[in-house]
C-alpha cells in the first residue's frame, strides 16, 4: 500500500495554503469530506472573503499569545498580501480596514488551487479514525485506509456543518491523548434576557457602540435582531464573553451631557441616535422624555448608563449562526514553533482547530494561513 510522506485532513484555507508551501518532492495528499475544496472561503464575507485586517497582532485573538505571535512573525500580514500580490490578486480594503477580495473569494481559492497542483486531493472522503502504527499513521477512512508518515489536522471547527463541519479534529487529539477545549460557538449573536428584550423591538436598526467585555473594548456596528443582538461589535464581543455582564457605550464619541446642557428640546431629539433608539433606551433606563432643562438628578445618574448599559446576555445563536468554533486542541499540547504534537511525532495541528479564535475582521484566516506556513516550513526542513 503507498504511503504518503504527507497527509493533511482538510481542504479548508489551511489545508490548502500548507499544501501549497510543501516542498514539491513530498508525496503529499488531502483527504476532505466536500466535493469541493474551500467551501467555508467561498461563502465567507458574503463570498468576497474578509482575508486579513489592517492591523494584527496578538491582541485580535483569544488564544496563547506568545504562539499568535511567533506563527505572525513567520507569515505577517503583509507577507500575506505580498503573497497575495505575486500571484496576482490585489484586495480592496473596506471601512479602512478589512482587506476583501475585489471579486469574489475564487480568486484566493484559485491561487491556493493553482499552488497546490501537486498534491493529490482525496474528495468525498469522510475521516472516521486515525491511528499510528509504529512511525506510519493509518488513517481510516469512508472509501478505505490510507497510511502517511507525517500527518497535518486541519479540520477546522463546528461551526457551519452545513457545509461538513465537524469536531473529528478534537476526537483524533483526544485519541491520542492530547488536551482539547471542546468547541463552542464564536463570533456569533447574543440572546438577551427578558429585561432587555426591548432590544427586540428594534430589529433592523444599527448604531456604532463600544462594548467592554473583561478588559476587551469592541468597536463596531450593532444590530438589533429578532433573535437579539448582532453586528461586528457584538460578533467580536461574543469571543471573550461566557458568562456574566456585558457593558455598551451607545454614544462612545460623545457625551450625553454636554449635548443636553441648557438646550430646552426633548432628550430624544438630542440623542444623536435613529428616534426608535433613543426613546427605546430611555424608556429602558427610566428616564423621561422631558425638556433636558427639566431632567432631575435621579434621572441625570440613569441617564449617564447610555455610556454604560450593563447587563449579562442569555446565551448565543449557537453553531448554526457561528461564523467559528471557540476551542480546539490546546497550545500547550504543540510546539510553539512547529505547531507539532509535544507527545506524538510527526502529528501536526493548524488552522481553527487549534485553540486560538481571532476577532471579527480577517483575523481568523491570517491565522489560518500563518499557522499553516509554521508547519510547512517545520515539515520541509
Amino acid at each position: 500500500m503507498k504511503i504518503y510522506d504527507v497527509l493533511i485532513l482538510g481542504a479548508g484555507a489551511s489545508g490548502l495554503m500548507c499544501a501549497a508551501h510543501l516542498n514539491k518532492k513530498l508525496q503529499t495528499a488531502i483527504v476532505e469530506g466536500n466535493d469541493r475544496v474551500c467551501k467555508k472561503l467561498k461563502i465567507s464575507g458574503g463570498g468576497k472573503c474578509n482575508i486579513t485586517n489592517i492591523e494584527v497582532s496578538e491582541n485580535n485573538f483569544d488564544g496563547d499569545a506568545a504562539y499568535v505571535s511567533y506563527a505572525l512573525s513567520i507569515f505577517s500580514k503583509e507577507d500575506l498580501l505580498q503573497f497575495l500580490d505575486d500571484n496576482g490578486v490585489k484586495p480592496v480594503l473596506r471601512k479602512e480596514r478589512y482587506y476583501f477580495c475585489k471579486e469574489s473569494s475564487d480568486e484566493i481559492i484559485d491561487i491556493l488551487k493553482s499552488k497546490s497542483r501537486h498534491v493529490e486531493m482525496l474528495l468525498n472522503r469522510s475521516v472516521v479514525d486515525v491511528k499510528k502504527n509504529g512511525s506510519i499513521f493509518e488513517i481510516s477512512t469512508s472509501k478505505g485506509i490510507i497510511k502517511a508518515k507525517k500527518l497535518v489536522v486541519a479540520t477546522g471547527g463546528k461551526s457551519f456543518s452545513t457545509l461538513g463541519a465537524s469536531d473529528i479534529g478534537l476526537k483524533i487529539a483526544k485519541d491520542f491523548g492530547l488536551k482539547v477545549k471542546e468547541f463552542s460557538p464564536a463570533l456569533v449573536g447574543m440572546t438577551l434576557q427578558k429585561d432587555q428584550f426591548w432590544m427586540k423591538e428594534l430589529s433592523g436598526l444599527s448604531c456604532y457602540v463600544h462594548i467592554k467585555v473583561n478588559d476587551k473594548i469592541l468597536k463596531e456596528e450593532m444590530l438589533f435582531a429578532h433573535k437579539g443582538i448582532s453586528g461586528p461589535a457584538v460578533l467580536s464581543a461574543s469571543l471573550y464573553w461566557q458568562k456574566g455582564n456585558i457593558s455598551i457605550d451607545f454614544l462612545p464619541n460623545q457625551n450625553i451631557f454636554d449635548l443636553i446642557l441648557g438646550s430646552k428640546k426633548l432628550l430624544s431629539s438630542l440623542i444623536p441616535l435613529p428616534k426608535r433608539l433613543s426613546k427605546a433606551i430611555l424608556e429602558a433606563l427610566n428616564v423621561e422624555d422631558v425638556m433636558c432643562q427639566k431632567i432631575n438628578p435621579h434621572a441625570k445618574k440613569e441617564l449617564a448608563k447610555i455610556h454604560n448599559y450593563e447587563f449579562a446576555p442569555a446565551g448565543n445563536f449557537g453553531f448554526t449562526k457561528a461564523e467559528v468554533s471557540r476551542g480546539g486542541v490546546l497550545c500547550e499540547e504543540l510546539s510553539q514553533y512547529t505547531l507539532e504534537s509535544r507527545h506524538v511525532e510527526n502529528l501536526y495541528y493548524i488552522g481553527e482547530v487549534v485553540d486560538v479564535t481571532g476577532e471579527l475582521g480577517g483575523y481568523n484566516f491570517q491565522w489560518a494561513f500563518s499557522s499553516s506556513i509554521v508547519c510547512a516550513n517545520s515539515i520541509n526542513y
